[in-house]
């Protein structure tokens, strides 16, 4: 049974766009993630998956990091790591940034599903966990909220 989801972005404000596809085979597989977003300052953003669906107060409502294990903050390929640490987009000079990757922490089938859940881009880079600031534990020292969207399940 697939289940595929997608995430679409549109701030006005910031000028980002783009759309993020999630596609999972089943409840035991990785999930695949293929994400295209425009409007960008170049170089690294934070790309996490939040705890909430919830924009009502642009990207600030969604919460922290989606988190179901109690874990500090990590690289996407750390053992220890919350499940929505999914790493960094880098955007080109025009503004544009591609990213695919498997990752094996995040669901979309099972109690722990990200459906319903935030996408967020961060304005600077995510250390990854490993910066050394008193952030770097918590949300990778990625700074603020550029854009964000929730994931909504799809054919």
């Amino acid at each position: 049974m697939t289940v595929k989801a997608v995430c679409v972005f549109r701030s006005n404000e910031k000028n980002v766009s783009g759309t993020i596809h999630f596609t999972q085979e089943n409840e035991s597989a990785p999930v695949h993630v293929k994400a295209e977003l425009a409007g960008l300052p170049a170089g690294k953003h934070g790309f996490h998956v939040h705890e909430f669906g919830d924009n009502t107060n642009g990207c600030m409502s969604a919460g922290a990091h989606f988190n179901p294990h109690g874990q500090t903050h990590g690289a996407p390929d750390a053992q220890v790591r919350h499940a929505g640490d999914l790493g960094n987009v880098n955007a080109t000079a025009d503004g544009k940034a591609a990213l695919e990757i498997t990752d094996s922490q995040i669901k979309l089938i099972g109690p722990h599903s990200i459906i319903g859940r935030t996408v967020v881009v961060h304005e600077g880079e995510d250390d990854l966990g490993l910066g050394g600031h008193e952030l770097s534990s918590s949300t990778g020292n990625a700074g603020g909220r550029l854009a964000c969207g929730v994931i909504g399940i799809t054919k």
